[in-house]
């Protein structure tokens, strides 16, 4: 729907209002510029909320919108710094080293500290309810914090079943909502609840906000700021400012919590939410970037020719459809080629031990004792995860994938870890374990481990590829599950064809280490049977 159309006959929904106010505001902003070849489009049929898309042929470099920098919603910007001065106070050194202990650790303390992301929701909030008819005072960014979404698709809003969907997906164990809970509820409500004069001028108190009511407002709040907020670094940072929601260093291992509070970026930073810049949708191929080089305006350049009916599209970083869905609540097919599985050391640790057992008699006792010299000698941390990716091209200078992604090997750091453990083991068990000595030896055993338990992490989720692809494909006629449940199962699915093309990269290598060992013992063998095998002068004289 092009937002341009008359609205005075009625007939525009309230999305096409909202979106209609909203653009009408962004032009009245001294500064801002729209490109007049591009209009905001209603793309729910698609799942994607608003866009931007191309209405005649851009050239490369053009610029699409200017945002002037005032317009950004921040601590900058904001009244609410200057009327609770002791809450944004920035703390010291000292409070900072303080500040890394868990909400548990901290007593209660007012004005709580509060970070990038917690002084934001704060401002979402204030300016939130100023923008309400019943407020004195009207909030300058009512339209556009009126088209802001009410509701998200990401993991943190899901119920418990669309959740078991996501089977054994490592995002499972990464929602992170309780803790979530924990910082509104030490962070934010105490604000709010000891300046009620600032938040709800005009409520009686029988009106105010309930707890719970402020707690899941804060929560969408904090899921906004996830999925559209920008990270600007401040003015006395000698580095150029980058999107929070931008990750271009590709941090998708997985380790951290799945919950908003778990993304803070590094300090010094400012999150802000960046009026139209947020509009723009984005995906593993782009061919528009946002450019922060100016300090009094934004703007969006197209990186290469987009054709007329064709989305200019952001990009979010390598970020496979885990940590997609997580961040956004959505998922694409092309960031497939960047999806992660984490295979735990427990799981391969298990087969290298069940090998150990079959060929050289492992025992208990060596075992353990193996375990007890590696945490005393302190010289190798041992991991407890590996993160498993395939190798692939980042875009090119327009934006565009050149490569097809490949699975080419295992994390390195999980061979050190069984080279080092296989090593300590020969050291410990002492005569019997020689043969380890050897590394083609170590390689296979280290694969067959590996290739077990690729196979049963693989296990792990409750259906397999074929059955998953069955589902989407009757999601694609008209017969499937919910959005959210169609979302879990490409997760999970993409997760388990890694899981196979990983098998198949170490199941071909371990037939050739296999070769390479059988060759190896029938020389040995040959020699023998002919007498050609000397003892060496080390074993004559044992």
């Amino acid at each position: 729907m092009d937002v341009e159309m008359d609205i005075d006959g009625g007939h525009l929904d309230d999305f096409a209002r909202g979106t209609h106010d909203f653009l009408n505001w962004f032009r009245s902003l001294p500064g801002a510029t729209f490109h007049e070849d591009t209009r905001i489009e209603d793309l729910r049929g698609k799942n994607a909320g608003r866009g931007i898309i191309a209405t005649k042929p851009i050239e490369p470099e053009t610029v699409l919108f200017t945002i002037p920098r005032d317009s950004i919603i921040s601590t900058s910007t904001s009244e609410l710094p200057t009327l609770l001065p002791e809450v944004f106070k920035q703390p010291d050194n000292a409070e900072e080293d303080s500040d890394s202990e868990s909400e548990e650790e901290q007593a209660p303390t007012y004005p709580p500290r509060q970070d990038p992301w917690t002084s934001l929701i704060l401002i979402l909030i204030y300016e939130h309810f100023r923008s309400l008819p019943t407020s004195p005072s009207y909030s300058r960014w009512a339209p556009y914090l009126s088209i802001l979404p009410s509701e998200f698709d990401t993991p943190m809003f899901w119920t418990l079943e669309e959740v078991s969907q996501l089977q054994a997906s490592s995002l499972v164990s990464k929602i992170g909502k309780d803790k979530a809970d924990a910082m509104i509820r030490t962070k934010i409500l105490p604000v709010i609840r000891r300046n009620p004069s600032v938040f709800f001028p005009s409520a009686s108190t029988g009106s105010i906000p309930s707890d719970s009511e402020i707690t899941s407002l804060a929560h969408k709040m904090g899921s906004a700021i996830m999925a559209y907020a920008f990270d600007l670094e401040k003015e006395d940072s000698d580095d150029q400012p980058n999107p929070a929601h931008n990750p271009q260093d590709g941090d998708s291992d997985g380790e951290e919590e799945d919950s908003w509070i778990e993304d803070q970026p590094p300090k010094p930073s400012q999150m802000a939410m960046v009026p139209l810049a947020d509009i723009l949708n984005s995906d593993a191929e782009f061919n528009a970037f946002i450019n922060h080089d100016s300090p009094t305006h934004l703007t969006a350049l197209s990186i290469r020719r987009i054709e007329p009916g064709e989305e200019i599209l952001n990009y979010y970083g390598p970020l496979p459809s885990s940590e997609l869905l997580r961040r956004y609540g959505y998922v694409t097919p092309k960031h497939t080629r960047y999806d992660v599985v984490e295979l735990s050391w427990e799981l391969v640790a298990k087969y290298l031990r069940q090998a150990l057992i079959t060929k050289y008699n492992l025992t208990e006792d060596t075992w353990q004792k193996t375990h007890q010299k590696i945490q005393n000698d302190g010289d190798f941390d041992l991991e407890e995860a590996f993160v498993l990716e395939r190798h692939s091209e980042d875009p090119d200078s327009t934006g565009q994938l050149t490569s097809e992604a490949v699975f080419a090997s295992l994390p390195e750091d999980l061979s050190e870890q069984v080279k080092y453990l296989l090593k300590m083991i020969k050291k410990v068990g002492g005569p019997e374990f020689e043969k380890l000595g050897d590394k083609d030896i170590r390689n296979e055993i280290y694969l067959d481990a590996v290739l077990k338990a690729l196979k049963e992490r693989e296990g792990e989720y409750g259906t397999t590829v074929e059955e998953d692809e069955r589902i989407l494909d009757e999601a694609a006629n008209g017969n499937g599950p919910s959005r959210r449940v169609q979302m879990a199962v490409w997760v999970r699915m993409g997760e388990k064809k890694l899981l196979r093309e990983a098998q198949k990269c170490v199941g071909d290598k371990l037939d050739e280490v296999r070769a390479k060992v059988s060759a190896a013992a029938s020389t040995t063998s040959a020699k023998r049977s002919a007498g050609g095998e000397e003892p060496s002068a080390k074993r004559r004289r044992g």
